[in-house]
């Protein structure tokens, strides 16, 4: 469960900041800059510190060569679904959800990694400290 709730939360915060609706960041700050600057500015700050929170764990964790591994899984699970016919890639809208869902899933790995690892190996990741 806690496995989801970190891929939950990595899909809302790529959510949050665009998606094909009215409904996103960069919509609402674009509509808005002139009004609420600096509710537009903390938003920003607030998305930009969980992003660096996510990337950093998952570049720590996966690193970018893992990031492009999940990547391309992801994307081969998609060509498998569209090959299938389960999938058409018609619809714009649904394509950038599929993006949103792929890139979510790429953070998500990245953030529960290390839990994954020293549950396969019981072995524990460790960062490393400057002293």
């Amino acid at each position: 469960m806690a496995y989801f709730m970190r891929w939950l939360f990595a899909f809302a915060l790529i959510a949050a900041t665009f998606n094909p609706t009215e409904w996103n960041y960069i919509r609402w700050s674009v509509a808005n800059f002139d009004q609420s600057l600096s509710v537009v500015v903390l938003s920003g700050l607030l998305l930009v510190v969980a992003y660096i929170i996510y990337l950093r764990a998952t570049l720590r964790s996966i690193g970018a060569f893992g990031m492009g591994l999940v990547m391309a899984l992801v994307a081969a699970l998609i060509w498998v679904l569209y090959d299938m016919g389960l999938l058409s890639l018609d619809n714009q809208s649904m394509n950038t959800w599929l993006g949103i869902f792929a890139l979510s899933v790429v953070l998500g790995v990245g953030l529960s990694w290390s839990h994954v690892r020293r549950a396969l190996s019981g072995q524990s990741d460790m960062d490393d400290i400057d002293e």
